[in-house]
């Protein structure tokens, strides 16, 4: 009945903290962190499960140092030992009773409510899916960011104070291994090369570790032969041979390498030593294939440069344009006394940032509230409507609706205060948490002309503006940018943008276009509302005569007045 308790309070433990099982962790830091404590849970049961067998072995050692002292004396004169009557007596009972009792304990599993806990928390555990997903992740910060696997490796990433973030961490060998075999599987032969040689270079440094080195060199020459370098694969297949000269793959592929170079150079020769394309350098090859790729997927290499902090298109004349000020949005009764510092972040489109907008107590009872609801991102498909997982948003969300909690009540009035507009119609705000690598690529909030029913369910027309709260500073990374205009957000926590999505004639601002960097160190959190055209008629208390002509909010309100 103890261990049934046990596991039943265990299963109930992780059931709170990790949710539903398999709802990809990966995608979610804050649910990821409960993973924590489930695995701090398993190493306490661990921990007592090694007790238990001390416990165990000290009673057999105990027991086997006692007979090994009774049993010298006792041979020495056996006859002798015996003929005292309590001395024949116990003999009897030790081997009747007690070394049964003996046998008994040392076939006990003290490992039993070990392994009940282990299985029971393992149906709550990460998959596979988990697993690729991470590794994915980190393939992708390392294209975004540009990082060189000695650098994600070592913990030495970009923009990082470890006196701050005193969290580093290295990797093994395995770790490397496994990490060129995910990209091995999805046939990405770069990445497969670059963390198959990481692997290489810290097995050449003596790290000790289980992995194969033939294991490894086998990985490699395959990879850099799908990109051509057959030099190379060639000078890694006869290493690989010099370990195991009977590797019956290495060899077929040594003679297939070697004919497959020789006819290169026939061709090199006999076109006056032009290069053929299987012939170039890894180096140039590498450049050739980024030069092809920014043909093919321009915005791709926008929104990589600008979430690095390159590629910004923000002239001083323009900067010298923006502003900070205290605003109280047409001397709204809330704000006439105590405004809010608003500042401006780009001009075209206009984004604003609204500073010290909610306090750390509000942000906690959000996360609070959305926490046991966070689901994978979904996005509208433009053919069906319907919405689908968005392979291409690595978060989870949850929605908030009002009247559930006066935080939510107080923060959607304050959207409303600030921009003016009704959030009656709008949607219910939305919580997201980003994963490992979490982003989100480059994307409209608004509903394009090919996709007149993006939100006909609703019934509130399209989305005329956004608003967008940070709940969480980002250590590094996680910048939301603007990829048809060169700008980029920081987060930065307790700070809103806002930014319009259609022009005053309705139709949408295409330089609206924006995307999420990948978060490369630390737990991205923001909240956002999504306000529609529908009930945008001036309220009683705004006035049109008491409105600011020059505000930006104007021009929308009149156009989209009911």
């Amino acid at each position: 009945m103890e261990l049934r308790a046990v596991c039943v309070l265990l299963w109930t433990s992780c059931v709170l903290r990790c949710g539903v099982a398999h709802q990809d962790f990966f995608t979610s830091i804050g649910q990821m962190t409960d993973l924590l404590f489930t695995e701090k849970d398993l190493v306490t049961s661990l921990k007592d499960y090694i007790k238990a067998e001390e416990s165990k072995l000290e009673q057999v050692k105990q027991w086997a140092e006692k007979l090994d002292s009774l049993t010298l004396t006792a041979t020495q004169d056996p006859e002798g030992f015996l003929g005292h009557p309590v001395n024949a007596f116990k003999l009897m009972k030790r081997l009747n009773t007690e070394w049964g009792d003996l046998e008994n304990l040392v076939l006990k599993d003290m490992s039993q409510r070990f392994i009940s806990n282990l299985t029971i928390l393992r149906q709550n555990f990460p998959n596979k899916d988990d697993e690729t997903g991470a590794a994915k992740a980190l393939l992708r910060l390392q294209d975004t960011y540009k990082l060189d696997t000695h650098s994600i490796s070592t913990g030495n990433l970009p923009g990082v104070d470890l006196g701050k973030l005193p969290y580093k961490s290295t990797m093994t060998v395995e770790d490397c291994f496994e990490l060129g075999k995910v990209a091995y599987s999805e046939s990405d032969y770069h990445h497969t090369e670059l963390w198959m040689a990481q692997a290489l270079r810290q097995l050449d440094e003596g790290e000790s570790t289980e992995v194969d080195e033939a294991a490894v060199l086998d990985y490699l020459s395959y990879s850099v032969y799908q990109q051509g370098d057959l030099e190379t694969a060639l000078d890694y297949t006869r290493r690989l041979l010099l370990i195991d000269p009977g590797h019956q793959r290495a060899n077929g592929n040594l003679k297939y390498f070697e004919y497959q170079l020789a006819k290169q150079r026939e061709a090199e020769e006999a076109e006056k030593g032009e290069r053929t394309r299987d012939g170039v350098a890894r180096g140039k090859r590498e450049v050739e294939s980024d030069a092809a790729d920014d043909d093919f997927q321009p915005e791709k290499r926008k929104y990589e440069r600008l979430c690095r902090g390159e590629g910004l298109k923000m002239t001083p004349r323009r900067q010298s344009r923006l502003f900070c000020r205290y605003f109280d949005n047409n001397r709204h009764p809330r704000y006439m006394i105590g405004p809010v510092k608003q500042e401006d972040e780009w001009d075209r489109p206009h984004i604003v940032r609204f500073h010290d907008i909610v306090t750390d107590g509000e942000i906690a009872k959000v996360k609070q509230l959305a926490k046991p609801r966070l689901r994978r991102a979904t996005v509208h498909n433009p053919e069906t409507g319907e919405l689908t997982t968005a392979h291409y948003r690595v978060s989870k969300s949850a929605w908030l609706v009002e009247n559930e909690h006066p935080v939510v009540d107080r923060i959607n009035q304050r959207i409303e205060d600030l921009t003016g507009l009704e959030v009656s119609t709008a949607e219910e705000l939305q919580v997201a948490n980003y994963g490992v690598g979490g982003q989100y690529e480059p994307h409209y909030d608004f509903g394009r002309k090919d996709e007149p029913d993006a939100f006909k369910e609703l019934g509130t027309g399209n989305r005329i503006a956004t608003w967008l709260l940070y709940m969480s500073d980002v250590a590094a990374g996680g910048a939301t940018v603007f990829t048809e205009v060169g700008a980029a957000v920081r987060p930065m926590k307790g700070t809103a943008v806002f930014w319009y999505n259609l022009f005053p004639s309705g139709e949408g601002d295409y330089s609206t276009r924006h995307a999420a960097c990948p978060v490369l160190v630390g737990n991205k959190w923001v909240s956002n509302k999504w306000i529609h055209e529908r009930g945008q008629e001036f309220r009683r208390r705004c006035g049109l005569d008491e409105l600011d002509r020059n505000s930006p909010v104007l021009p929308h309100l009149l156009h989209h007045l009911l």
